[in-house]
């Protein structure tokens, strides 16, 4: 008996690239013919040069898929996207086969591009390269900024316990910009006892508080200033801020048609509910702990205003409790009603921002 083999299948001439950019590992797959060959490059221009270059010549490019688009990859994902060659998201791979086929960037890389090809990784990414990824940027130096600025604060107040009494008078009564300015204004003369340095101590931080304070207050002007211009339908929205509205931005990114629906951009944000039946059990959902959970944070609090002060918002949550909703629920219905009229904003623009409510 002769053994049997399976035949060679000649190339197709239509490939799939796809990278791993923890190191830039890459792996051209063949539609027809499997996987052709993989390559190592540096994360530079000249490296990434080398790859289009080498990928071009096994035929004609169907598309790259790239892992971390958003963090090691977005250097190459912005240089293949201006040689005009579809870009698509790739997460990592799936853990139980991880474990039964082991794990080496080179199989990432070829475990990837079988995923575009099969088209289980479909997902768009978003563009770095415009004013979503400056409000990105922006929105990270005010972040640490306002959080250093609290943590100073929060010190300050806790030194204050140690300071004799008549530098602690009337400090409980002071909101924390006054306190700020009242111990910068400390002239303790020299260093011979507790006193002295709490002094020292007190005006060190308060400085420290009004310079974070300048400085988040001019980041945040930037910020309102780019979300105004990019989206100024959303702040029109009732109970949407100019943080909210930049943390949608961010998300979105500055192509947001790549997301297709409103259901989309739910599960996106970690809105939509999940499936959870099983057997005899039918109809169940649990709730998705997925999803960028700032965007979530940004959209509950966008939630938790309007059911204080929106006259339409309140109606319904006393409609919705008189049935017999509790309070968390609620706020998951109100939160994917948001997330809709977010969705219509940003798709159809400024001709609905009349009509959000």
């Amino acid at each position: 008996m002769t053994d049997l083999q399976l035949p060679d299948i000649a190339p197709s001439g239509h490939i799939i690239v796809e990278v791993d950019t923890h190191i830039h590992v890459a792996a051209v797959v063949d539609t027809t013919a499997g996987l052709q060959s993989t390559l190592s490059v540096t994360a530079d221009r000249d490296g990434f040069e080398k790859l289009l270059a080498w990928a071009r010549s096994f035929g004609r490019i169907l598309a790259f898929g790239v892992e971390g688009t958003g963090s090691y990859g977005a250097a190459l994902t912005s240089f293949i996207r201006r040689h005009d060659t579809l870009v698509i998201e790739v997460s990592r791979p799936n853990r139980r086969l991880r474990r039964l086929n082991g794990k080496s960037d080179t199989l990432d890389a070829e475990n990837a591009a079988c995923a575009v090809l099969s088209r289980t990784a479909t997902a768009i990414p978003k563009m770095t390269d415009g004013t979503a990824e400056m409000v990105r940027q922006l929105k990270v130096a005010y972040d640490t900024a306002v959080k250093a600025r609290t943590a100073a604060m929060v010190t300050l107040k806790a030194m204050l316990v140690h300071a004799p009494d008549d530098v602690r008078v009337n400090a409980e009564t002071k909101t924390p910009l006054a306190l700020a300015h009242k111990f910068s204004r400390l002239r303790p003369s020299l260093l011979e006892d507790t006193a002295d340095s709490i002094k020292h101590t007190l005006r060190s931080l308060s400085r420290r508080w009004i310079s974070l304070d300048e400085e988040a207050n001019a980041l945040n002007r930037m910020i309102h200033e780019l979300v105004q211009k990019a989206v100024p339908q959303l702040i029109k929205a009732y109970g949407i801020s100019t943080h909210t509205a930049a943390e949608i931005l961010i998300v979105v990114g500055d192509n947001p048609e790549r997301i297709k629906s409103e259901a989309a951009l739910a599960k996106l944000a970690g809105i939509s509910p999940i499936p959870a039946s099983s057997g005899m059990t039918s109809g169940r959902y649990r709730i998705n702990r997925g999803g960028h959970r700032q965007l979530n944070a940004a959209i509950y609090r966008a939630a938790i205003v309007r059911m204080r002060g929106h006259e339409p918002t309140i109606a319904y949550v006393a409609r919705r409790t008189a049935e017999g909703k509790t309070k968390r629920d609620i706020i998951r219905c109100l939160k994917r009603y948001i997330i809709r009229e977010v969705y219509r904003l940003l798709r159809y623009g400024p001709k609905l921002a009349q009509y959000a409510t």
